[in-house]
Parts: C-alpha cells; sequence; structure tokens
C-alpha cells in the first residue's frame, strides 16, 4: 500500500492533498507577481529624488558628452544621463543571483534535515513568514522614511529569505508523491502557483478600488498617489503568504524524517559494504561517460541552443521586470494597471502549454520554437508599428494587449520545448549534465537582461525601447536556433524532463 501523502491507497494522485502540498508554491507565486512591478516603481521614485544618484548622472554626463547628445535625440530637453534604469537594472537581478547562491545550496541543507516536521516544512513555515514580513515592510519604509538605504536593507533581506525556502519547496511535492505522479503531480502544483499570481497580478487593482472608495479619491485625479496603495498591495501579499505557510503546517503531513535518519544509521553496515563496489561501478560509469563525447556538429548544436536560450530569457526577462516602468511612462498606466496587463501574458501562456507540447511532438521541437519566435516577434512588431509609423494611440493601446496575449502562446510554444530538445543533445546518459547547461544559460541571462536593458534606457532616456530591445532579443534568439540540427529524437521521456523542471525550477 502506498503511503505517501499525496497517493492514494489504490496508486492515483490524491488531489486535494496534492493542491494543499501546492499551497507552499502559492505562497511564492503571489509574493513574486506583486514584487517585480510595485518594487520597479518604488525604486524608480527613490532613485529619481536621490541626490546620490543625481550628482553621479551629472558626473557621467559630464565626462561622456555624446551620449547625452544621443539620449536628447530620443526624448525633449534631456541635459544629463537618468542613471536610474541602471541601477533599478542591477537591484533587480539581486534575486537571480541569490537564488543561483543560496537556493542548490539549501536545496542540499534539507535533503540532510531531520526533524519531527520533515525535510522540507521547516524551511517552508519559517522562511515563508519572514519573507512575507520584510515583503510588507519594502514599501512601507519607501514611503514612511523615503530612505533608499533602509528599503535596500528590506529589499536584501526578502530575497535572501525567499532563497532560501524556495528549494524545499520546490521539492515538497515530488518527496510526497511517488515517481509514477510526478507529472500529474506537478501540473496540479504549477495551477495552484498560476491561482498565487493571479491573486498577485489583480491584487493591485483590487486595492486600488478600495482605496479609492475609501478615500473618496479619484485615481485619475492628482490627488492620487498610486505610491500609497503599495503597503496595502503588500500587505495582502504577505497575509496570504501566512495564510499559505498555516494551511502547509497543519494540512500536509511530511514524514518525520527523524524515523528515516534511525533506518539510515541501522543500515549503515549495509551500506559501507555496499560502497566499494558503488565506486567502482561510478568510476567503470564516469569513464564510459567520457567516451561518449559530442561530435562537432552536436557541440555546435549545443552552443548556439545555449546563445537561444540565453537571447530568449534576456528578451523575456526584460519584459517581466521593466513593463510596469513602461506601461507608466509611454501607456500612462498605474502599477495596478500595468499588473492586471501582465496577466493576459500569464493567462496565454497557462492556456498554450498544451498545445506547446502536442506541436513539440507532432511538428518537432526546433519548429515549434521557430514558430514561438516568429509569433512573439509579430507581436510585438505589430505594437511597434501602429506606435512609431502610425502614431496612434488607440491602436497602441489594442496591439498592446495582442502584443501580450499572442506573446504569452508564442513564449509557452518555446519553453516546453527548449529543455526536451537540450536534453536530447546530450542523450540519456547526460541528462544531469545538460540540465546544469540549460539553466546556466537561462540564469545567465536573468542576471544579465536587467543591467544590460538598464543601461538602454539610461542611453536613450526612455522605457519606449523596451520593444526594440525584446525583439532584438528574439531575432538574435531565432539565428542561434537555425543553426541548431540535433536535439528531435524522442528518446528521453516527458516523466524524466517533468522530473528535472521540479528539481530545478525557479
Amino acid at each position: 500500500m502506498n503511503t505517501k501523502f499525496c497517493a492514494k491507497p489504490d496508486g492515483k494522485l490524491h488531489y486535494p492533498h496534492t493542491i494543499l502540498t501546492g499551497f507552499a508554491f502559492l505562497a511564492s507565486s503571489i509574493a513574486w507577481a506583486i514584487y517585480d512591478p510595485f518594487v520597479t516603481k518604488i525604486l524608480n521614485r527613490l532613485l529619481q529624488a536621490s541626490p546620490t544618484i543625481t550628482h553621479w548622472s551629472a558626473v557621467l554626463s559630464e565626462k561622456l558628452p555624446f551620449l547625452v547628445k544621443f539620449s536628447a535625440t530620443q526624448g525633449d530637453d534631456v541635459a544629463a544621463l537618468g542613471l536610474v534604469p541602471l541601477f533599478i537594472g542591477i537591484i533587480m537581478t539581486f534575486d537571480n543571483i541569490f537564488g543561483v547562491i543560496f537556493q542548490p545550496t539549501f536545496g542540499k541543507i534539507s535533503d540532510r534535515t531531520h526533524s519531527k516536521m520533515g525535510k522540507r516544512k521547516p524551511y517552508i513555515v519559517f522562511g515563508a513568514p519572514a519573507s512575507a514580513l520584510f515583503f510588507a515592510l519594502i514599501p512601507i519604509i519607501a514611503i514612511k522614511t523615503g530612505s533608499l538605504p533602509m528599503t535596500m536593507v528590506c529589499i536584501i533581506l526578502y530575497v535572501f529569505i525567499m532563497s532560501l525556502w524556495r528549494a524545499p519547496c520546490v521539492a515538497l511535492m515530488p518527496d510526497l508523491c511517488p515517481n509514477e505522479l510526478r507529472s500529474e503531480g506537478n501540473a496540479i502544483i504549477n495551477l495552484v502557483g498560476g491561482v498565487g499570481s493571479v491573486i498577485g497580478m489583480v491584487a493591485g487593482t483590487i486595492v486600488t478600488a478600495v482605496y479609492c472608495l475609501v478615500t473618496g479619491i479619484d485615481k485619475k485625479s492628482d490627488a492620487f498617489d498610486e505610491l500609497n496603495t503599495f503597503p496595502y498591495v503588500f500587505l495582502l501579499g504577505a497575509v496570504v503568504m501566512i495564510i499559505c505557510t498555516l494551511v502547509v503546517y497543519f494540512t500536509v503531513k511530511e514524514p518525520d524524517s527523524r524515523l528515516k535518519a534511525v533506518s539510515e544509521a541501522a543500515q549503515a553496515a549495509d551500506e559501507a559494504a555496499k560502497a566499494k563496489a558503488e565506486k567502482e561501478a561510478a568510476k567503470a560509469e564516469k569513464e564510459a561517460l567520457k567516451a561518449e563525447k559530442l561530435s562537432g556538429a552536436e557541440r555546435k548544436s549545443l552552443i548556439f541552443m545555449m546563445g537561444c536560450l540565453f537571447f530568449l530569457f534576456c528578451g523575456t526577462n526584460a519584459v517581466t521586470t521593466f513593463f510596469a516602468l513602461f506601461a507608466d511612462e509611454i501607456l500612462h498606466k498605474t502599477a495596478s494597471e500595468a499588473t492586471l496587463m501582465a496577466t493576459a501574458l500569464g493567462a496565454a501562456v497557462a492556456v498554450g502549454a498544451i498545445p506547446a507540447g502536442w506541436l513539440g511532438k507532432h511538428l518537432g521541437r526546433k519548429k515549434t520554437i521557430i514558430l514561438g519566435l516568429i509569433v512573439y516577434l509579430a507581436a510585438f512588431g505589430s505594437y511597434i508599428f501602429a506606435q512609431d509609423v502610425l502614431h496612434s494611440v488607440p491602436l497602441m493601446n489594442v496591439l498592446i494587449w495582442v502584443a501580450l496575449i499572442v506573446g504569452g502562446f508564442g513564449q509557452i510554444f518555446i519553453t516546453v520545448n527548449t529543455l526536451p530538445l537540450v536534453l536530447e543533445i546530450g542523450g540519456i546518459n547526460k541528462v544531469g549534465t545538460f540540465t546544469g547547461y540549460y539553466y546556466t544559460a537561462t540564469f545567465s541571462a536573468q542576471i544579465a537582461t536587467p543591467i544590460v536593458f538598464g543601461i538602454v534606457a539610461m542611453i536613450t532616456n526612455t522605457y519606449k525601447t523596451l520593444f526594440y530591445y525584446c525583439p532584438a532579443c528574439f531575432i538574435l534568439s531565432l539565428l542561434c536556433i537555425l543553426v541548431v540540427k540535433h536535439g528531435e529524437a524522442q528518446t528521453i521521456s516527458d516523466e524524466m524532463i517533468e522530473k528535472i523542471r521540479d528539481e530545478n525550477e525557479d
């Protein structure tokens, strides 16, 4: 009889228990859905008001006058370079940098944790409320003190603590679910996480509506300052995080890992006897793998596939990081409205997941990725045409929704098929190595692109360039994938790929 929490005695998935397990992921999802659009707005306000940033901008403008002249061609009355976009980009990479450094470490530490609550729950139960506290403090400190250093302390503590319990959170479901049910369980977990993302995306709109109703201030009037609503948005997210933590604590039954520790100690003698044989087998396997080197053509495919991934994630991450500032400057939307618009992209990604997998199997992975990139380029290109050729504001307001929704479909067509393609290049015996290659490319892009686009926005003095930067990245990604000639064979199962995503997803 199967005793795992997420499985029924008859071997089928226990949906209610799996949903309850997903509340840990929901807590993480709602926080990140609020963090990107709202924190960029907070940083924009604080950095604009910083005398230090203003001074550095003046010094840079004096040293590099040609950049000021170039910037002046992009906007009106530009007297100095603005360093604000660059610093926003740098700060918004902290979560990815901390994730790369600390998530694997604490994932391994949780593997060796022995407690009454289990291996993963202690990190979630203590980490989620602690991160929720600093999450809620970010806008309060920013508004009440106007201090950039104090706000940065809250941001750093928040992203640091989030990185400590993220890996245990992702590992919880695989621990509580049999191998054969993990793909199905992963779908439920992602659905619950998607609910958290949607709550986070609409939280600003709901809070703004209530705030205006209570205060009697019209959000379109000069008396309305959207920054005053931010503490309530973050507080709502923090409360949901804590509620989710309580749900996990009281309902999710993770085995007492102390019992496993005792069992492991009792089996130590037998394991020691097996260790020598296993070591010799591992050595033989290592030698065999070393002999299975990639051909020159396969190495070329791998290198260009890494380039495809890097440029793809440079484009998509720039959208998620800077869209709120773009929407503020170009579309004159509040952070709440921008977040609601981003929901359209997230919804398209969710709806397109199954068709993307079907196309990958029947049309081919490479062709589906190329199709996704073309769709993305067409969606963004239509908006650029309305903005810069037709100069039609009504059409821009319509096509921005088209760009987000159609772009979301393009994005999922690509992302669903990239990991399987990379793993196929390496083959069944090098799954771990090539998974590392995949996440090295994607994490590198997510660290680099906020800084790179921050420099672009600084030089051009406008976030309008977002819709040029992203298509440029997608074109480079498209050029790279066209060179890839390997990765279509179906030797790696979907279940293996889902398991890898469970263990590495950010």
